[in-house]
């Protein structure tokens, strides 16, 4: 389970930063930048984890709490037209510079002076953040602020996936939120692409290069 320990061991304010949805096949990717107030460490659920070991319902309540005073929070979703130009990776790298600047913002509109500390999920770090920062690799089971971050983003894509879903049924979106599964492979076959579809990502590609022209349609 996630703990406090690399929060405490860094100097600054601590901003815990992760991202939902690198790997679909359709959809925006997702980056929250959340930082814990220290004054309530002490009253945060004991259930915070990796989002992706947390029940939907559990995740969303979570979300919805994590998000509330004291704690400071920063969500940004980037659509399919920033992934497809600059690649999905590259994409999220700018987002979480762009989210902690958010969190760091809020600091500063609520007096919270002083250095912040940004602990990055994985093995990269964005090239242009505004405070210190460390990438940790599988941040979301080592670090509360990072499982944090990811529960918020997870939640908030789902949100964003369901609501496409609502136009787009087709592709079973609100049960695959964007992944490869069978169904929504099976879809692609029979509808072709929808303008929420990441055209960079190989079987998009592939599929757009021997499609009709006027396959783009509900």
């Amino acid at each position: 389970m996630p703990d406090l320990s690399l929060e405490t061991s860094c100097d600054g304010h601590v901003i815990g930063i992760d991202e939902a949805g690198r790997g679909p096949w359709a959809g925006p990717v997702t980056i929250t930048a959340l930082w814990f107030n220290p004054d309530a460490y002490d009253q945060l659920p004991n259930d915070i984890n990796d989002s992706k070991k947390i029940k939907p319902l559990r995740r969303a309540s979570l979300a919805d709490i994590l998000q509330m005073s004291p704690h400071l929070s920063c969500t940004i979703s980037k659509d399919v037209d920033d992934i497809d130009q600059y690649g999905v990776v590259k994409t999220t790298l700018m987002a979480m510079a762009e989210a902690a600047a958010g969190v760091i913002e809020q600091m500063a509109v609520a007096g919270i002076n002083g250095p912040a500390h940004a602990l990055i999920d994985g093995p990269l770090l964005p090239e242009k953040m505004p405070c210190a920062s460390t990438a940790v690799i599988r941040g979301d089971s080592r670090s509360l602020s990072i499982a944090g971050a990811s529960i918020i983003a997870k939640h908030s894509r789902d949100l964003i996936m369901q609501a496409l879903d609502i136009d787009w049924p087709a592709y079973g979106w609100r049960q695959n939120n964007g992944y490869g599964t069978r169904q929504h492979q099976q879809a692609l076959a029979k509808y072709g692409i929808s303008p929420h579809h990441r055209r960079s990502f190989a079987p998009i590609k592939r599929l757009a290069e021997t499609a009709s022209p006027n396959a783009d349609h509900h």
